[in-house]
């Protein structure tokens, strides 16, 4: 055990501070309250074994669990030092011990020692009194020698300094006696030592000092006032033993009659009075009169009446708050004045108090009578009702009142009339009475029921649900009660040869119309229908409205593409040369869309596309021009995918596939085998072949051209002129060239009727011809041509052949297959 010493001069406390080892994980301190922040506690490191280093690695922190942290360690020295301001008497109340657990946590290895610091008590608490002044009554006939507690003062110190006596400072009337309470309180007691006299001495004030027994004594003074309370020894007197007092009979309640004043020489209780009514007074005294305790002021309670009670005789008693108090009496006589207090009554009779809006003028609507019950001129009454009332008074009964309907009544204007009847009497001053009477007016069925508006349009969007509400009316009826209540209905109508009731119905109680079928716009842009409203009144009344149907327009339907006609699925093959110029014309698409409006605006885009530069289309007419110059290293097949897209919201689209084959330039671009140009020394060897296979097949066409002649010539009676043959529309109709090569233009129109031929080559679909001798003409050219053409022309003159010589073998392959195609006019 090591033992510690500390003291502060400043302060002048000495602190001593015990510490012991460390044993079985604690360790103990003991220090008094009140030291100053920063006062040495211990040495905790050097308890628990560890040097500064130690201190620090091994993280050594206080924790003070549920309490506030009042302990801390420095650890530049290791001590556990004073961190928070330690009040003993807060911290634990008047226990005997008081003792601040905390744990000390090493870490790194973790260990636990509980520290328990020990607060020392020091007398720094004063005693005090629970009040600055004590006030204690005593009556001067109390005895010598009685006895009166007093409370006790409190220190909230412990032990000796704690209190330890009380002090009364010297008087001639009282000592002090200290009584132990509870075998440690101690309680300080009053002793009187001689008689008191109130009418000497009314009040005696005393001190006691409480002392508690530390270094330095410390004390605490009270003063205690003794009042010395009056015995009743005197009765209460009144000035005079009979009052006369007049009342006016219209007086009204708490009007003030009097006020009595006994006097009593007594002090405190046995000098204050209380007034009541005595048991001599009689009921009708109780029940007009009453007399406030306090004040002694007599006050009307009921209603006076001088026909009834002229004057009242009142006895009023006054008694002291003392024990044994004597009672004294005296009289009030009350004499009744006669005024003009009673106000005409009136009386009613009999009373319609429910008049239809359609009674003839004249009709009586209430009887009553007026009567007053004062005399003389004071009972002579007069009655009226405000004016500018459909309503009028008749007073030629004798004391009675007729009220009569004065002009004729409108529910709807006003439904009810509040009439104030008026009666004043002829006494000084006059007196009224009012009456209001409630006169409610009937409804008959005198309203068509209206609706809001003359014409209603209801817009209504296609493709609706069977069911759904599409409209709602509503009309009025000024009417009440069945007079007002309203069904609707449709009058039954045609619409477009049907019932108007398949297409819509309505709500006979809401006037809510709902769809019976779903609308389509493309088939019906409107339609119109009447809306009937009835009330229920006898006999009922009808109105009728109009009611124009819109279908509004839904982007229901997809674009459709009707040119060009696609023979392979949906996609469509068209031929270009190669030698288009920039703005020569491919194709045009032309689509049509059965909506309206925004959702038939269309549009027309190129999707996709073998060469995205080669190509372009106008977005408004679907015309696809070429872009740019066909050049060598352009595919022969090129692919366009056209979108037509509407504006409508969300827009629909349709699409098609247009193949364009190049042709021109050399020959072999619409050969199946290859699609490589051959060297000069091939030519002629494909051209003598050509020639031959070209004949042939003319040879086979023309012969075939002379059985379909025969055959449309004997049929000609049965299909009319408007029958087609082949050999008509190849041969007959001259048109000029619609292949796409010619020079494009804005103002393009397809003709109403041209051939379109259907062959198993699908590099070459459609073509038009301006007439069967033309192509023959142009295959003789063409062998002509190829065969006095001389190898060694010039690179322009070769050119110029060979884009001749590539639209001549074109057409002549077209011509010649016409015989495994099919053949169509349009």
């Amino acid at each position: 055990m090591r033992l510690k010493t500390c003291c502060l001069l400043n302060c002048e406390i000495v602190c001593c501070v015990l510490s012991w080892s460390l044993v079985l994980g604690q360790i103990h301190y003991s220090i008094p309250e009140e030291l100053q922040i920063g006062a040495f506690v211990g040495n905790i490191a050097a308890d628990l074994g560890l040097d500064l280093e130690q201190l620090s690695s091994r993280s050594l922190r206080i924790s003070p669990g549920s309490r506030k942290l009042y302990v801390d360690v420095n650890f530049k020295n290791g001590d556990l030092f004073v961190k928070e301001r330690i009040d003993r008497e807060n911290l634990c109340a008047s226990s005997l011990t008081c003792v601040l657990s905390v744990d000390a946590v090493l870490e790194h290895p973790l260990n636990l020692y509980q520290v328990a610091v020990e607060i020392l008590d020091v007398n720094d608490n004063a005693p005090s009194f629970p009040k600055s002044q004590f006030r204690l009554e005593i009556s001067e006939a109390a005895a010598t020698g009685a006895r009166f507690r007093l409370e006790s003062a409190h220190d909230p110190d412990i032990g000796n300094n704690s209190i330890q006596t009380y002090q009364l400072l010297p008087n001639d009337y009282f000592t002090l006696d200290i009584q132990m309470h509870g075998g440690e309180r101690k309680l300080p007691v009053l002793v009187l030592r001689r008689p008191l006299d109130r009418e000497t001495v009314p009040m005696h004030r005393l001190n006691i000092i409480a002392k508690d027994g530390g270094i330095p004594i410390r004390s605490g003074t009270v003063q205690v006032a003794i009042i010395v309370k009056d015995a009743n020894d005197n009765a209460p007197v009144f000035p005079q033993s009979v009052y006369r007092v007049n009342v006016l009979e219209a007086a009204t309640v708490g009007t003030r009659i009097i006020r009595l004043n006994a006097t009593d020489l007594d002090f405190g209780k046995n000098g204050e009075i209380i007034y009541s009514l005595s048991s001599h007074n009689s009921d009708i005294v109780w029940e007009v009169f009453e007399v406030d305790s306090k004040t002694g002021e007599i006050r009307v309670k009921g209603k006076l009446d001088y026909e009834e009670n002229k004057a009242f005789e009142i006895n009023v008693q006054a008694m002291d708050k003392g024990y044994d108090g004597v009672p004294s009496h005296c009289d009030v006589l009350v004499t009744i004045i006669d005024v003009n207090d009673n106000p005409p009554e009136v009386t009613l009779v009999s009373l319609s108090s429910t008049v239809s809006e359609d009674v003839p003028v004249g009709t009586v609507v209430a009887l009553f009578s007026a009567a007053d019950k004062d005399s003389g001129q004071s009972g002579h009454v007069q009655c009226q009702i405000s004016e500018r009332l459909p309503f009028k008074l008749d007073s030629s009964l004798k004391n009675y009142y007729r009220l009569l309907v004065d002009d004729l009544l409108d529910r709807e204007n006003i439904s009810s009339y509040d009439i104030t009847l008026s009666c004043t009497d002829a006494g000084n001053p006059p007196l009224t009475t009012t009456k209001t009477i409630q006169v409610e007016v009937s409804d008959i069925n005198d309203n068509v029921p209206r609706f809001s508006q003359r014409f209603y349009t209801a817009n209504v969007m296609e493709n609706n649900v069977i069911g759904s509400s599409i409209f709602s009316l509503t009309a009025f009826d000024p009417d009440v009660a069945d007079n007002a209540r309203l069904k609707y209905s449709i009058p039954e109508t045609r619409v477009q040869n049907d019932s108007v009731s398949t297409y819509v119905s309505i709500s006979s109680d809401t006037g809510v119309i709902f769809a019976q079928r779903p609308f389509d716009y493309e088939q019906m842009k409107n339609f119109q229908m009447q809306v009937q409203v009835r009330d229920s009144g006898s006999p009922s009344l009808t109105s009728n409205v109009s009611v124009n149907v819109i279908i509004l327009d839904q982007n229901d339907n997809a674009p459709v593409i009707v040119h060009p006609l696609t023979e392979f699925g949906s996609t469509a093959v068209e031929t270009i040369s190669r030698f288009a110029e920039p703005g020569y014309l491919v194709a045009k698409v032309s689509a049509t869309d059965a909506d309206a409006g925004q959702n038939a605006r269309l549009s027309y885009s190129i999707f996709q596309a073998t060469q995205h530069n080669l190509f372009t289309i106008s977005s408004n007419t679907g015309e696809i021009w070429t872009a740019r110059p066909i050049v060598n290293r352009d595919a022969s097949k090129q692919r366009l995918v056209i979108v037509v897209k509407d504006a409508g919201t969300p827009p629909l689209s349709a699409s098609v596939t247009i193949i364009l084959s190049m042709v021109g330039k050399d020959i072999e671009t619409f050969s199946s085998v290859s699609s490589s140009s051959e060297g000069p020394a091939s030519t002629p060897d494909l051209t003598f072949t050509l020639v031959i296979s070209l004949g042939t097949i003319s040879i086979v066409f023309l012969i075939i051209l002379i059985v379909l002649a025969i055959k449309v010539h004997k049929s000609r009676e049965a299909v009319g002129d408007r029958h087609c043959s082949l050999g008509v529309c190849c041969c007959v109709d001259t048109r000029k060239s619609l292949n796409g090569i010619q020079k494009a233009s804005r103002n393009l129109q397809i003709p109403s009727n041209y051939i379109e031929v259907f062959g198993g080559d699908p590099l070459s679909q459609r073509f038009r011809y301006e007439s069967c001798s033309t192509l023959q003409s142009m295959k003789t050219d063409f062998i002509t041509s190829n065969t006095f053409r001389s190898s060694a022309d010039n690179n322009f003159s070769r050119n110029q052949s060979n884009r001749k010589k590539s639209l001549e073998i074109i057409n002549s392959q077209k011509c010649n297959n016409i015989v495994s195609s099919e053949v169509r006019c349009i």
